[in-house]
């Protein structure tokens, strides 16, 4: 049983001590090279870091994103479901009325959504 695990030991030991010989590889690679002011700033394509880093998005941005990606998913789910369609139904109605509460619980944050006024990019 035990000589089961052994090659995962063996895997997890080489990466544990490549990961550790890196580490220990860059801190000394590191020390031998010359500092100065200039290559400790943060490179910024050629312009001076000065000021803000980043402009500001607004929150509808991040809201649209979420969105997007909460119906993106609701498509994953859906398109093996509906390959599978006819072999689910054959064996029990099931199937259809769990993926239409899927739907309808989607369906029901999407109206949702347009109710808050999330998808209105004008307010």
């Amino acid at each position: 049983m035990l000589s089961d695990y052994l090659p995962v030991l063996c895997q997890v030991l080489i990466v544990i001590g490549f990961a550790a010989a890196v580490l220990i590889l860059s801190v000394v690679c590191g020390r031998s090279a010359k500092r100065n002011a200039t290559k400790d700033i943060a490179y910024e394509c050629g312009m001076l870091p000065i000021g803000d880093g980043a402009p500001r998005f607004s929150v509808k941005f991040y809201l649209v994103a979420m969105l997007f990606v909460i119906f993106d998913i609701e498509v994953v789910f859906m398109y093996p479901w509906a390959l599978q369609f006819r072999d689910l139904v054959k064996q029990s109605p099931v199937a259809l009325v769990s993926m239409a509460g899927f739907a309808g619980t989607l369906a029901i944050a999407y109206v949702y959504a347009l109710k808050k006024g999330a998808l209105n990019w004008n307010a």
